[in-house]
């Protein structure tokens, strides 16, 4: 039986393989273009995943690896393998879960699409890929199957290639995170330099041993943390994510709030305790300044999916931001939590555009709660969990954050209290945006009363996942303390690792020991708790305010604060910096490129071609008229001469003798002169 179940794992990565290759090739061929077959393989691996994570509860830690590749003079060998821990086991479910759901909702939502099969093929590439980057145990597999995953997602968003904003989208969101990778890999070769392995077992033994100066350590950090920079959408890498809504929403769901947005945090998790405190200062300040600027776009967006995306953005800075300040568990537990109530939102979304024949301005919206009740009690359900109310799985994930965030600031004072401030900050702004976008979308009057009159419930394969998703959102499935995480199962399993480099000195502070941190926590539970549900509970009420009772006079407010609303609702004006700075100076320096390939490449290459032509004339005139002309010249000598002769050819005997004689006679002349 163990040794089955250490091949589950392999299994559970090849079979949406398998699922692509078989609907990519034959999708056309199959009954109902192969969806059962992509969402039966999906169900099938969430049972399976199910079972390697009850396995791995009674079992613990496994691991195989097989050797890969040998380099170098002395035949260095590399392994390649998968690893089931307490990170891995979890996600394994994670993915599969919200994939396997994803599968299942757009069996109606694309109904009836041109491109039906392959867009399933598409999603089982995608499944494959983020699964290889949560089993891996290596960090340079990792880094293929990141690639892939960039790939599969660049096929997903611009899915509607025929349209111009997916085409764009894609592209943006493609090279965006080639950016992010770029400095993932050269992270992995410094790494590698001073290790000699990409496994993490040898790497995490070698820095335990002191194998790369703590300089190096800390560029490695940040440069491996760049890759989740660019994945988990993170300042200044963040501009890619909201664009990307222009696939279809039930990728919005798969890639941009569970699966590919979260490898990055799952990444900075799996190397968290190589971090050193300069790398961890620089995670958590990036996890910050990202929730805060999401959270404050957010506020002005009047597309569903967009502010949706904000959020996600936001998120996943909270998210970040925990594993910066060492709350690598409650970090990775607001990825779960987030996960699945988000993947509701956005399936939630789409069912509402599927509802209104794809609009997708909540302006335009307004009552949809009695025409779609599942729906809307499914996205409310999940709006409390973002929001962080009591009795949610977001309320034990975002107060832990929030109270981890307060013992942060609390140990190390000076400049890291911003990072509590902004984590409140943004827990009332969530609230707000999140309930105006409700309010806007399911209560009150009918803006648009024609797409009304014809909206109605989605079907039960758009709403039964939504069901799941909502309830996998209550507190119960993590915890029976619907008031704290400590001392759940669910925080159990997910242990935060003690830190290789313990007592480090940083630039802002320390790495403090499990005990240390702890025992601030513990502290700042109750105050953290308490500001948390006093700022969600304000956020809330402002929004009724605004939105419901239409007690504020939400154009005149616009009108009073223009410029800020202006900056927020065009979102910072980052695109219009980055096209003025970054995207110009690239489209300069290839204006430049091709005016240098235009006229020094090829004018050397015109040029040799010029003088090539003209001596080749040179050429053609000199064996025209001194080659030719000497030949010529030769022929026509002799032809001259032959025709002077052959005068003297006559054929009669009297004339051969008279030249004869002529002849004798005037050599004699001759001869007697001399």
């Amino acid at each position: 039986m163990e040794f089955a179940l250490k091949f589950l794992p392999l299994a559970i990565l090849i079979i949406p393989l398998v699922s692509f290759l078989i609907i990519i090739f034959f999708g056309k061929r199959l009954p109902r273009q192969g969806d059962w077959l992509g969402t039966g393989f999906l169900f099938l691996n969430l049972f399976l995943s199910l079972y390697v994570f009850i396995a791995f509860m009674s079992l613990g830690n496994y691991s195989i690896t097989y050797d890969w590749f040998s380099l170098g003079a002395n035949e260095t060998k590399f392994t390649v393998g998968f690893v089931v821990d307490q990170l891995s086991a979890v996600m394994l479910i994670v993915v599969n879960l919200i994939s396997a759901l994803v599968h299942l909702f757009s069996v109606k939502y694309m109904e009836g699409d041109s491109k039906y099969s392959k867009y399933f093929a598409y999603l089982g590439l995608f499944t494959f890929s983020m699964l290889g980057i949560v089993i891996t145990n290596n960090l340079l597999l990792m880094y293929v199957f990141w690639e892939l995953v960039g790939l599969s997602s660049y096929l997903l968003i611009g899915f509607w290639y025929e349209k111009k904003p997916p085409q764009e989208a894609a592209k943006k969101a493609f090279i965006v995170n080639r950016i992010g990778d770029f400095g993932f890999l050269i992270g992995i070769m410094i790494v590698f330099y001073f290790i000699g392995n990409f496994a993490f077992s040898e790497i995490f033994s070698g820095i335990s041993s002191g194998k790369i100066p703590s300089g190096w350590l800390t560029a490695a950090g940040i440069l491996l943390f760049c890759g989740a920079i660019g994945k988990s959408a993170q300042f200044p890498l963040h501009t890619w994510l909201p664009d990307a809504m222009e696939g279809p929403t039930p990728v919005s769901a798969l890639i941009h709030a569970a699966t590919m947005v979260a490898a990055g945090v799952y990444l900075t998790a799996r190397i968290f305790i190589m971090l050193s405190a300069d790398a961890l200062t620089f995670v958590a300040f990036i996890g910050a300044i990202t929730a805060f600027i999401a959270a404050t776009i957010a506020l002005t967006q009047n597309d569903i999916k967009k502010i949706l995306a904000y959020s996600t953005v936001s998120q996943l800075g909270y998210m970040i931001m925990a594993i910066g300040v060492g709350a690598y568990s409650y970090g990775v537990f607001h990825l779960v939590t987030h996960a699945f109530f988000k993947a509701c939102m956005f399936l939630g979304a789409g069912s509402v555009i599927y509802g209104m024949h794809h609009i997708q301005n909540i302006s335009e919206m307004g009552g949809l709660r009695k025409k779609m009740p599942i729906t809307f009690v499914t996205f409310l359900i999940s709006t409390l969990a973002i929001s962080g109310i009591p009795f949610t799985s977001g309320f034990l994930s975002k107060d832990s954050i929030l109270a981890s965030t307060m013992a942060f600031g609390s140990i190390n004072g000076g400049i890291t209290i911003i990072i509590p401030i902004i984590a409140f900050l943004v827990a009332g702004m969530t609230a707000f945006y999140m309930f105006r976008l409700v309010i806007k979308t399911f209560l009150g009057e009918p803006r648009n009363k024609e797409k009304y009159d014809h909206c109605h419930e989605s079907p039960l394969q758009m709403t039964l996942p939504l069901m799941i998703l909502s309830g996998l959102s209550i507190f119960f499935f993590y915890s029976f303390n619907p008031f704290g995480a400590e001392g759940g199962w669910f925080i159990n399993v997910l242990k935060s690792p003690e830190s290789l480099l313990v007592g480090t000195k940083g630039a802002i502070y320390h790495i403090v020991s499990r005990e240390e941190f702890h025992e601030a926590l513990h502290h700042a539970h109750y105050p953290a708790m308490i500001l948390s549900l006093v700022l969600a509970g304000l956020g809330i009420l402002i929004s009724f305010v605004f939105y419901f009772w239409n007690k504020v006079d939400t154009e005149k407010l616009k009108k009073a604060l223009n410029p800020l609303y202006k900056f927020s609702l065009n979102k910072w004006y980052f695109d219009e910096l980055y096209h003025y700075t970054a995207v110009s100076f690239v489209m300069g320096l290839s204006a430049l490129a091709s005016l240098f390939d235009k006229y020094v490449i090829d004018g050397i290459v015109n040029g040799a071609a010029y003088l090539t032509v003209k001596l080749s004339d040179f050429g053609g005139l000199f064996d025209k008229y001194v080659v030719d002309g000497l030949v010529n010249f030769t022929g026509g000598t002799v032809w001259v001469f032959g025709m002077i002769l052959r005068k003297f050819q006559t054929g009669r005997v009297q004339t051969y003798i008279g030249f004869l004689v002529f002849s004798i006679v005037l050599l004699y002349f001759i001869f007697r002169w001399i």
